[in-house]
C-alpha cells in the first residue's frame, strides 16, 4: 500500500494559493481514480482506492504545512506503512513553474511541510514529487509569494501540470520512483 501525500493548508483562504499545489495535486489524482477523501480524522483529510492495481491512501494533512509531518506519522502508524511506501507531492520555489521533479529521498530544501515530515517520519529517504512554483520578485517575501494565488495565466500552466502529475504518480506505483524519476525528470510544461 502507498501513502500518497499532498501538502497544504487547509481552510478557503489558502485554497488556491501556490502552497497549496500539493493539495491540488492529491485531489487531481483522487478525481482521476474516483478516490473520495471523505474521512476527516487522523489529522488528514484522506481516502483509500486502487491505482493501477496499487492499494493507495490519498490525504490532505488538515494540520497545516508546517505541521504536516504530525499528519504523516499517524497515517503511516495506523496503517503500518514504512518510509518506503510514503509520497509527497509539494510544491518548490527552486523549480520554475511548469516543471516537476521525482526524487526518492533527500533533504527538505527549506520547504517546512518536508522538514516536519523528515522529522516525524526520521529519515529523509521516501519519495517525494516536488511541483515547481518559481520564484518571487525581488520586492516579494518568499511566505508572502507561497501564499498569494496563482495568476489566471499561471493557473492555466498549473492545469497541464497537475495532468502530468498524475501521469507521474501512476509511474512512481507502477514500476517504482528510479523509472519515475527517468520519465518525469526534466519534463517542463510550457504556457
Amino acid at each position: 500500500m502507498y501513502l500518497i501525500v499532498g501538502l497544504g493548508n487547509p481552510g478557503f483562504r489558502y485554497q488556491r494559493t501556490r502552497h497549496n499545489v500539493g493539495f491540488r495535486a492529491v485531489e487531481a489524482v483522487a478525481s482521476r481514480h474516483g478516490i473520495h477523501l471523505n474521512y476527516t480524522d487522523r489529522f488528514s483529510q484522506w481516502g483509500s482506492g486502487v491505482i493501477e492495481g496499487e492499494e493507495v491512501l490519498l490525504a490532505k494533512p488538515l494540520t497545516y504545512m508546517n505541521l504536516s509531518g504530525q499528519a504523516v506519522r499517524v497515517l503511516m502508524s495506523g496503517f503500518h506503512l514504512t518510509p518506503q511506501d510514503l509520497l509527497v507531492l509539494y510544491d518548490d520555489m527552486d523549480l520554475p513553474l511548469g516543471k516537476i521533479r521525482v526524487r526518492d529521498k533527500g533533504r527538505s530544501g527549506g520547504h517546512k511541510g518536508l522538514d516536519s515530515i523528515i522529522q516525524q517520519v526520521g529519515t529523509p529517504c521516501f519519495t517525494r514529487l516536488r511541483i515547481g512554483i518559481g520564484k518571487p520578485l525581488d520586492h516579494q517575501e518568499a511566505r508572502d509569494y507561497v501564499l498569494d494565488r496563482f495568476s489566471e495565466e499561471e493557473l492555466i500552466t498549473v492545469s497541464k501540470v497537475i495532468e502530468v502529475v498524475i501521469k507521474c504518480v501512476e509511474v512512481v506505483l507502477i514500476e517504482g520512483p528510479f523509472r519515475a524519476m527517468n520519465k518525469c525528470n526534466g519534463l517542463h510544461i510550457d504556457e
